[in-house]
């Protein structure tokens, strides 16, 4: 298993308890096939330039070790989902 960070942007007119839903849920995928580290939300956050119309969102950063395999489908599934602006995985380097 590698170590990744995820950084997820959902929508900004959602309810926050409904974002943090979301996050637990994200986590609880991976915690079943890897290990999560550390969940960071930080709330929302105007944007520095506008994505898809919009001005703002609700950031949190997560750290986990997992497989390729798993990363790959939390990619695909945050790629198709209504309430994610955008989302970036980085392999975290062993330094």
């Amino acid at each position: 298993m590698r170590a990744y960070e995820i950084m997820i942007i959902h929508r900004p007119e959602m309810a926050e308890t409904d974002v943090q839903t979301q996050i637990a849920e994200v986590a609880k995928v991976i915690s079943e096939n890897g290990s999560v580290e550390s969940t960071d939300f930080w709330g929302k956050r105007r944007f520095a330039y506008e994505i898809n119309h919009l001005h703002e969102g609700y950031y949190s950063v997560m750290v986990f070790s997992a497989d390729l395999e798993l990363v790959e489908r939390l990619d695909r599934a945050l790629s198709l989902s209504d309430a994610v602006v955008r989302h970036k995985i980085l392999r975290r380097d062993a330094a």
